[in-house]
């Protein structure tokens, strides 16, 4: 899908600032600026690079600002909000597109000089390359000035003073950074050092933060075209011993892309859109020497439960089977008392494994590994092993009051210890406890032991525990969890007050491919979040008529944490929701059209925020803005997993 953005979508700041793209690549690097090439978050920066993949990541190049010089005209066409708004540069008046299908390119104009400009980040490389084509239809040499905006530090960093930067011909080094600049300039002028320390950035001062940010100018390219001509010039700034060159980048690249794209084997063009959008999480981890996926952009890392959501479209739906499998091994390796890592170690330090989630979703994705790859060998050879581990361990108790308890469901949480996905604490307030036996966690807790069972009968082993312990999972839950009153299910059984409170993990009993519910339970559960929870971009986290719901998801970090489960909106869930739906509906070809007509929307979805991407999450009320990580790896990989049960 091309997205084209005009005039009429950038007519002032507050309007072309409400869009970035991404670009990444596959080591957890990335490039992210608005559609106008301004900054409005400390997370925003033209060139990321990731010097330890994929979460060891050092903010290389903010931006780069561009004039063109007609005579003795000097035009801007970079765009920056400052802290002092008289200092604001507004060269977006003179930007006629913003266009992007597989790399964001920027069309400027001004008295008959075109410049195209192109940006690509070469893959599993810490490279940007920048194509720049100026086509001159005056009678006068123009020449375009391009001074890069360099920082070189930790991402996230706000410098109060410039690093001590070492400028030797194309290099530029600080203590433990060396930056290599390769362009084929007209002419390169070394400058005096100027130090801004006065960006504004409007998305994290909303938002609380720190919204003031810096960097360093200290060289300006100049890139000269003769009258009624057309002139092709490339900026390339890397961390690496070698490069190719920007051209050679931008087509391997859109090859790359379109590869996987055919490999998926989507015909629709949301699904297709989405397809690209999966690719950009899936990186390398050089720690385990092995491919991971991030959670979000800008500021998320790889986390076990994310991975394992996110795996499911990302991969699988993908046909990206090899991908998948790696990061299977990788997981096993670090399986520990039954626990899947939420969070990988970086350098000496050791795995987290606070979550009693990634486990039994390990066991639903290598379950949706072989139905879609039929690759029997692998699930006995390597992934078996793992679930009856874990089956044993959740079965005889482990960390973080993970046990089977006696009605055979299980327990989960202790004290500040939040392990499943509602996980917020702030300081030693939790603002969504659910210690107790989670109404998802049980679910899946079922569904892993029918899969055990499953696998056990094609490899011809003895599954009597696996049934028997199933039933009776089964038959507690149905006792437990059903809200005989709301006719749904309750969301944790605790014995505390929100117990009963209407929240979307209710659906997931309903997706799992096996779900302790019966046909008519199922279809209640499905109802009633279509009522109270349902948005067209995702699903509410909590009844909008629960006394706690809370409408917006905005303000302070306190106040955006306190929110942050308690009706906020999340996309990833609705895909939980859809496949729901389809199921109970038995995939007719009335529902299939329907959920696909549902989707549309997604076309707008994918033109606002981040082109091309889909949030982390939206206002619970009303969800007509994104908001946190603009780039949602499980909110891509679970829309995707929709489009491959209606269309494959």
């Amino acid at each position: 899908m091309k997205f084209i953005y005009g005039k009429n979508d950038f007519k002032d700041f507050k309007s072309g600032n409400s869009n970035c793209y991404l670009l990444t690549n596959g080591l957890g690097g990335y490039s992210s600026t608005t559609i106008i090439n301004s900054l409005t978050r400390n997370d925003h920066a033209l060139f990321v690079a990731s010097t330890h993949a994929p979460n060891i990541r050092k903010t290389i190049v903010s931006k780069t600002e561009e004039f063109l010089h007609i005579g003795d005209t000097k035009i801007c066409l970079s765009s920056q909000e400052y802290v002092c708004y008289t200092k604001n540069k507004e060269g977006y008046v003179n930007l006629n597109s913003f266009t992007q299908e597989y790399l964001p390119t920027w069309t400027y104009f001004f008295d008959g000089v075109e410049i195209k400009k192109t940006i690509v980040m070469e893959h599993g490389k810490n490279t940007l390359g920048i194509k720049y084509e100026i086509e001159n239809r005056t009678q006068n040499t123009v020449s375009l000035e391009i001074v890069p905006v360099f920082q070189l530090c930790e991402r996230g960093k706000i410098l109060s003073k410039p690093n001590d930067y070492k400028v030797e011909e194309d290099i530029i080094s600080t203590d433990d950074i060396s930056l290599f600049i390769h362009s084929n300039y007209t002419k390169k002028i070394q400058t005096e050092l100027e130090f801004i320390n006065d960006y504004y950035f409007d998305y994290d001062a909303c938002d609380g933060r720190n919204a003031v940010g810096s960097g360093s100018t200290f060289i300006s390219y100049f890139y000269e075209c003769n009258r009624e001509s057309i002139e092709n010039y490339e900026l390339i700034f890397t961390l690496e011993n070698s490069f190719k060159d920007v051209q050679t980048m931008i087509d391997n690249e859109i090859n790359r892309q379109k590869t996987l794209i055919c490999k998926s084997g989507f015909t629709n063009e949301i699904a297709r859109t989405l397809v690209r959008a999966s690719d950009q999480f899936i990186s390398h981890r050089e720690s385990t020497n092995a491919k991971t996926i991030m959670a979000g952009y800008p500021w998320f890392g790889d986390w076990g439960r994310d991975t394992m959501f996110s795996l499911l479209g990302c991969c699988i739906s993908t046909k990206r089977c090899d991908d998948a499998k790696d990061i299977f091994r990788t997981f096993i390796r670090y399986l520990d008392k039954g626990l899947m890592p939420n969070l990988f170690p970086e350098g000496e330090n050791e795995p987290l494994y606070n979550t009693v989630d990634a486990s039994l979703l390990y066991i639903y994705a290598l379950y949706e590994y072989y139905i879609s790859s039929g690759d029997l060998d692998f699930v006995r050879n390597e992934g078996y092993s793992a679930v009856l581990e874990i089956i044993k361990w959740y079965k005889n108790g482990t960390d973080f009051a993970i046990y089977m308890d006696e009605d055979s469901l299980i327990h989960a949480g202790e004290g500040y210890a939040q392990v499943t996905w509602m996980d917020v604490r702030y300081d030693d307030i939790l603002p969504t406890a659910r210690h107790g036996k989670p109404v998802e966690i049980n679910a899946f807790w079922y569904n892993a032991l029918k899969v055990a069972e499953f696998f056990g009968n094609k490899f011809n082993k003895d599954v009597s525990e696996f049934t028997t312990l199933s039933e009776k999972v089964k038959s507690s839950f149905n006792k437990v969890f059903w809200n005989k009153d709301e006719n749904c299910l309750k969301d944790v059984v605790s014995g505390n007050s929100y117990d009963n409170q209407i929240r979307s993990n209710q659906i997931w009993a309903v997706m799992v491919p096996f779900s302790p519910l019966s046909k008519e339970q199922s279809k209640a559960v499905v109802d009633k979040v279509y009522q109270v929870l349902y948005t067209p971009y995702g699903l509410r986290t909590l009844s909008k008529y629960d006394k706690e719901f809370v409408p917006e998801y905005s303000g302070s970090h306190f106040k955006r944490d306190m929110s942050y489960h308690q009706g906020t909106v999340w996309p990833f869930p609705l895909g939980g929701y859809y496949l729901s739906y389809l199921k109970v509906n038995d995939y007719s070809k009335e529902s299939k059209e329907k959920v696909l007509e549902q989707l549309e929307v997604f076309e707008s979805c994918l033109r606002e925020g981040c082109v091309g991407q889909i949030a982390e999450i939206y206002d619970g009320l009303n969800p007509a803005k994104s908001n946190g990580c603009f780039a949602q790896g499980w909110s891509v990989g679970e829309i995707l997993r929709v489009y491959d049960a209606i269309l494959s």
